[in-house]
Order: C-alpha cells, then sequence, then structure tokens
C-alpha cells in the first residue's frame, strides 16, 4: 500500500470511490477536485498497484487551527478490514503541515459505528480523551432530513505521540 497527497487528476477517481462508500455524502466532482488542489496537504490517497482504494479528506479549521479536521474518510471494499483507515489518518498527522496539531476533530452520526470504532481506536492508540457533543442536530440544522452529527474531539495530541503510534 502507497500513501500520498492527491493531485488534480485524482479527482474522477476520488468521486467513484466516494459514490462506492455508502453512507458517504456524494461530493460535486468540482468539490473533489478543489480537495486534490488546494488542500492536498490535508488530504491522503492509498494506492494498491494502480487502483485507489482510500481516501481521507481534512482541513484545518480557521476557527481552532491547532485542530484537523477529518470530513471523509472513503476505503474500496478491497482496502476494508486492513486498519487502511487509521493508516492514513496517521499518516496525515505526521506530515510537517500537521506538526502543530493538537486535537482531531470529526463528526459522526450515532449510527455509524464503523467511524465510532475507528476514532475510539484512534483515541487509544495516542492515549488521548475523546469527547462526544452534537454539533448539528438533526431538526435545528438538518431540518429533519438527515440524523444528528456528533463531533468527536481527540486530544491532546502532540506530533512526538502521534509519530511515536504510527510506528
Amino acid at each position: 500500500m502507497h500513501f500520498r497527497p492527491p493531485v488534480s487528476t485524482d479527482g474522477p477517481a476520488v468521486t467513484a470511490l466516494i459514490s462506492r462508500c455508502p453512507p458517504l455524502d456524494r461530493n460535486s466532482a468540482y468539490c473533489n477536485l478543489i480537495q486534490c488542489t488546494h488542500f492536498a496537504d490535508q488530504c491522503v490517497i492509498a494506492e494498491l498497484g494502480d487502483r485507489i482504494v482510500g481516501w481521507v479528506s481534512g482541513h484545518r479549521p480557521a476557527s481552532d487551527p491547532r485542530a484537523f479536521f477529518v470530513w471523509q474518510v472513503a476505503v474500496a471494499a478491497e482496502g476494508r478490514g486492513k486498519g487502511l483507515a487509521s493508516q492514513m489518518i496517521k499518516s496525515l498527522l505526521t506530515r510537517s503541515a500537521q506538526h502543530d496539531v493538537t486535537h482531531l476533530i470529526t463528526t459522526i452520526t450515532d449510527g455509524n459505528k464503523a467511524s465510532w470504532a475507528l476514532f475510539r481506536g484512534l483515541a487509544r492508540d495516542w492515549d488521548a480523551e475523546l469527547e462526544r457533543t452534537a454539533l448539528f442536530e438533526r431538526e435545528a440544522h438538518f431540518a429533519g432530513a438527515y440524523p444528528t452529527e456528533y463531533q468527536a474531539r481527540i486530544g491532546p495530541l502532540t506530533f512526538s505521540k502521534i509519530q511515536k503510534a504510527q510506528g
């Protein structure tokens, strides 16, 4: 398995991968192109041979610049059950662009057991706390059309702690 930052020509493959990974929200192709270019330091591609089998997108929120927000994690069927999602996130956080990150944040719906397991596992690997709070509520933010998104916040983290857990 090879991890690398995305490039603009990865956009179509990322869009196709996300479409094969329900219940992920499908982003527009343009959104994925922007992530692959403007946010390449905060995204990672996992390749098996010449096939993209994993994608993590994220960013550093302007309102919380020492945090790293994981937006989307997509793993193709052939990459599942191998810890690929965790490896991709850890590889992202060991990049120099993230050297001052103190917290990892994401949002997860209550029913997404796989994502909760992933982020609880990361907190355990980093010997850090995971705080869970409602961030976007079903009625107030989604007009009842989508379940509540809970923020998972892991930290405090240090670059050396992340590197040590990476192995």
